[in-house]
């Protein structure tokens, strides 16, 4: 009873800091806006500025509630990998996941001048490589599941999984060798990651697609701490680990995938995030670690977004290289101070 206190507590001063930073990440930009002016928008207050409520509903709202979803899932996501491999050092995209997706950008921004004007136009559409980036997630997803039902090895999937990656790395520097300059600056733009870029129906979207992956992990929450165990002795429980390695590889890929397709690949959130909730939470129970994961992960998405605000500048950093700078060292110390990394 003493340890479910202490957790309900942290829990409730976890969701207590999301609610300051989310209101702290609106305030901030190239204009400050106080609190009071914040709530007064969300509430309808005819008496706020019109410029304020025309920022704080169609740019910075839309903007937190992005930064909270692009946290939450590649936290989860990386989770879910660090249990399915094992393996400390496994993030939501050691599955070649964001790869896929780079290289289905890369082939409609860096191959668009094969299909003539025209056609290039199109093809540089906003919504075209959302569907160029979810198409090449999906064949790696694909691929990644029909090696799952083949090979027994956990292990040996990883190693594919990252073998993918290579090829599509491999491929988007050839189409990056014959790209022009403007090509290449758009897809490198892309490849930044973005947070404010997303409309309405793009938002309610990657929502729906994510709340469907959180769904399939949370569901999976008994599966995941039978695999802490080993495979041979979850299969020894009666844990039928194609099964269990199928929804823990299909919620990761909605996770990893849809978020890469609106958001460009976010580096070291899922990898650290599960590693930083470990800090608080001296138990390998998924019950508990992956709602805090889920909850530390808009945290720690929030505070970089914040900074990548550069306040009161018109400048916003590249989100990608924020989450880098941020995400590394705290991955690198937490590798050095702790003995266990599972517990």
């Amino acid at each position: 009873m003493k340890t479910q206190k202490k957790y309900s507590l942290i829990f409730l001063l976890l969701v207590l800091i999301l609610i300051i930073l989310i209101f702290t990440n609106i305030s901030l930009g190239s204009i400050y806006i106080p609190i009071d002016g914040i709530i007064g928008s969300l509430t309808g207050d005819e008496s706020i500025k019109s410029s304020w409520q025309h920022i704080i509903l169609n740019y910075r709202v839309p903007k937190a509630i992005t930064a909270v979803i692009v946290g939450s899932g590649l936290g989860v996501a990386g989770l879910l990998m660090q249990t399915l491999f094992r393996n400390p050092l496994a993030g939501p995209y050691v599955l070649g996941l964001s790869s896929g997706a780079s290289l289905g950008v890369a082939l409609v921004i860096l191959g668009a001048s094969f299909f003539g004007v025209n056609f290039a136009s199109i093809l540089l559409s906003k919504w075209s490589i959302v569907i160029a980036s979810s198409i090449g997630s999906f064949l790696v997803l694909l691929a990644v599941i029909l090696v799952s039902l083949k090979v027994k090895d956990t292990m040996a999937i990883l190693i594919i999984g990252l073998m993918f990656a290579s090829v599509t790395a491999a491929i988007v520097s050839v189409l990056s060798y014959f790209s022009t300059a403007e090509q290449l600056q758009r897809y490198i733009f892309w490849s930044f990651g973005s947070l404010g870029n997303l409309a309405k129906e793009e938002l309610l979207i990657l929502s729906v697609i994510t709340l469907i992956g959180l769904i399939i992990a949370i569901l999976s929450i008994k599966t995941l701490n039978t695999l802490l165990l080993g495979d041979r002795y979850a299969q020894s429980l009666g844990l039928n680990i194609k099964n269990a390695r199928l929804a823990i590889i299909l919620a990761t890929s909605l996770l990893a995938g849809s978020i890469t397709a609106f958001a460009g690949p976010i580096a070291f959130i899922g990898l650290a995030v599960p590693h930083l909730t470990k800090l608080f939470f001296d138990t390998s129970n998924h019950k508990y670690i992956l709602p805090a994961v889920l909850i530390n992960g808009a945290i720690l998405m929030l505070i970089c977004d914040s900074i990548a605000q550069l306040p009161n500048t018109d400048y916003t950093l590249p989100i990608n290289a924020v989450t880098s700078l941020v995400g590394a060292p705290v991955v690198i110390w937490l590798l050095v101070r702790k003995k266990k990394l599972f517990v």
